[in-house]
Parts: C-alpha cells; structure tokens; sequence
C-alpha cells in the first residue's frame, strides 16, 4: 500500500471509502504484490481526472523502472499511451494495423487510421492548433462481428482500392522495426 501512496491504515477500509483514484492505486497494489514481471494495464487511466491521471502514470513508470516491469498499456488517450510507451501497435476493429517504436509511429505515421488518430491529437499551442490539417474519417464503423472483406478499414478509408476492398492486407515491416498492414505502403 505504501508503494503506491497509500496508509497502512488504508487496509481496513471498505471500497466505498476509496476515492477513484485510490481504488486505482489499489487495483496496482494489488497487481504488484505478486511480484510480476508483465502487467495487462486496460484503460487503467480513463476514469480519472487529469492530475490523478498524471500520478498514475508517473507511478507505473516507476515501477517499470524499479522493477523491470513489461506493461500491455491498452488505452485511447493516445497522449498518455506517447508519454508510457516504448512501441505503440494501433488497432483497428481487433487487428492491429500498425505498429513500432513510440516516437517512431508519432512521428511518421503511416497507415492511413494511425494518420487519422494522430490529427485528432490535440496540440497545446493555439497557434498550430487553429491551423493545422485534421483527418475527419466518414462512413461508420463496421460491425466487429461481421466485418467487411479485405481490409477492415477499407470502408472508411479516403485512399481505399478495389485491392483494399477485396483483399486483407499483412502486416509487414516497411521499415526498420516499423510495421504496417496497408496495401498502399511502400518499403
């Protein structure tokens, strides 16, 4: 408990007297005290508010540090997810579309959703902000049950060919450690 910022006193508390944050710390205390070397964190932030969400962060790097721990971090915060991670694999309808090493894929994004994502990032200077180039995806999204042939993004894609449309593409390097499952990349 005293890890992750909490009173040995804490112990003897019911869960309804933990703040959300808290029950966070908790829920990681409770990971931790296994001694594991890898650790699934699901969204393990998108409940908080932002100062909480900051201390948790910082948190599980330091126990990534400290204790040489591997993390699946599994988010839609795609600041956070730049800010925790050492490779980043965005995901589309369950398959992963693209995947390499964090400033990598943030700074040359290749697939035509990862694109799309990283335009939604919101940038602090009001400047940039107001000025840049967004990527508004239309069509919606398929059923995850039932997803359309070839690629799955293909139905919401502005580059899609009949290719696209008829043929799922593999994922495969295009560059050093950089992967990228689109038809229309180029090595």
């Amino acid at each position: 408990l005293e890890m992750v910022g909490l009173n040995k006193e804490h112990a003897n508390r019911f869960i309804h007297e933990f703040s959300g944050g808290q029950r966070q710390r908790i829920g990681i205390a409770r990971a931790l005290a296994v001694e594991p070397k890898f650790i699934m964190c699901d969204e393990p932030i998108s409940a908080l508010d932002v100062s909480i969400q900051a201390q948790v962060a910082n948190m599980l790097i330091k126990f990534q540090q400290e204790m040489k721990l591997t993390y699946l971090f599994v988010a839609h915060d795609l600041a956070m997810v730049k800010h925790i991670s050492d490779r980043v694999a965005v995901m589309y309808l369950g398959a992963i579309v693209e995947l390499a090493e964090s400033e990598e894929l943030y700074s040359h994004p290749l697939h035509p959703y990862t694109e799309a994502l990283m335009s939604a990032i919101p940038i602090a200077d009001p400047k940039v902000e107001d000025t840049r180039e967004r990527i508004m995806l239309e069509g919606d999204v398929p059923s995850p049950i039932n997803t359309p042939p070839g690629c799955k993004f293909q139905g919401r894609c502005p580059k899609a060919t009949d290719k696209c449309r008829c043929e799922a593409p593999a994922l495969r390097e295009v560059r050093k450690g950089h992967f990228v499952a689109c038809h229309l990349i180029s090595q």
